[in-house]
């Protein structure tokens, strides 16, 4: 970005952040992906665990599913007809890190006097799991004052209308 160009002046049109958002930026479908992340998999099963209604756990499935995070596997009890669960896919997996960042900032900030309500841990060694932010060469990272945006190589400048 030369010193003539400002954040103001880039296109976002491309911004993974705004992408992300656009599928897995509303309440219902974070605390949709906790519940898959903790192993609650079938439709009824997820509508009464969120106390959603049918409608809106269908329509953030959907977008789940078309959106590449969620894959659905048909099962059969018997007597019944096919119905299906919904596992997390690769691509989903990869949130986990976003959840556990958001969960970690909701028990910092907004949790109960008792603490907070579900705590991670390493199913190798029961450590609590914690996020942390490092760079490509391991260092931490301080939140506050440890990182610069810079323009990466999809970084356009906005076309605006001529007047």
């Amino acid at each position: 970005m030369d010193a003539a160009t400002t954040w103001a002046d880039l296109d976002t049109g491309n911004c993974s952040v705004a992408r992300t958002a656009a599928i897995v930026g509303d309440a219902w479908t974070l605390v949709l992906l906790r519940d898959l992340f903790n192993g609650v998999r079938r439709f009824d099963e997820l509508a009464a665990h969120l106390g959603v209604a049918r409608t809106v756990l269908t329509r953030r499935l959907t977008t789940l599913v078309d959106a590449g995070l969620v894959r659905r596997e048909p099962y059969r009890e018997p007597g019944r007809r096919e119905r299906h669960e919904y596992r997390l896919s690769a691509a989903g997996r990869d949130l986990l890190p976003v959840v556990l960042a958001l969960m970690a900032w909701g028990d910092a900030h907004l949790a109960d006097d008792e603490g907070p309500s579900v705590v991670v841990e390493h199913r190798g060694c029961g450590a609590p799991v914690h996020v942390a932010l490092r760079c490509a060469d391991g260092h931490e990272v301080d939140p506050h004052r440890g990182t610069v945006a810079r323009p990466g190589p999809g970084a356009r400048t906005q076309v605006r209308a001529s007047s």
